[in-house]
């Protein structure tokens, strides 16, 4: 089996960094999950290395993510909207039945995606700051969580859109 120099650079956008991804989502929120005490105060049991890994995890997540919409934004996606008749958007809007996927997946893709970094890295530098304090606010931890989870999600949708249009019109 070989790949094209675009399918790789495809491959590399959504499998290696999709997968990157959702390792160091993984690992920050099972951090961040790990914070949680029962009556609010910051537990013993927090310590300085458990909030190192909460900020790596979420560190790496912000720089994989960048890393993800880079690669996407200015390698593939030049090649999805090349302007031949070949090309995976005219495919799309050749076909009434796929050209939603185009109008609706591809324009997340290429504009709302652009909200996880940024979201990924407002919680990496929030845990480089504040990591203790994320264990003894219940309230900040949430919020911080919820911005960490609402950034996944971004990506997810993404990542969903991405695999249904590669699906149907594949960048060659």
């Amino acid at each position: 089996m070989s790949l094209t120099n675009r399918e790789t650079w495809a491959l590399i956008h959504g499998i290696v960094l999709g997968a990157l991804f959702l390792v160091t989502f993984s690992g920050g929120l099972a951090e961040m999950w790990a914070l949680r005490t029962a009556n609010g105060a910051v537990s013993p049991a927090v310590t300085a290395g458990r909030v190192r890994r909460l900020q790596f995890g979420t560190v790496g997540m912000a720089l994989v993510a960048w890393a993800t919409v880079a690669v996407g934004t200015f390698v593939v996606y030049p090649w999805y909207r090349e302007q031949t008749p070949t090309s995976a958007r005219s495919q799309l809007l050749a076909d009434p039945d796929t050209e939603d996927w185009h109008k609706f997946g591809m324009e997340w893709k290429e504009h709302v995606a652009w909200i996880s970094p940024f979201l990924a890295s407002a919680v990496a530098v929030i845990a480089l700051l504040y990591g203790r304090r994320i264990a003894a606010d219940s309230r900040f931890r949430n919020l911080v969580t919820g911005l960490f989870v609402l950034s996944f999600l971004v990506v997810a949708v993404a990542g969903l859109f991405g695999a249904l249009i590669t699906k149907a019109a594949q960048v060659k």
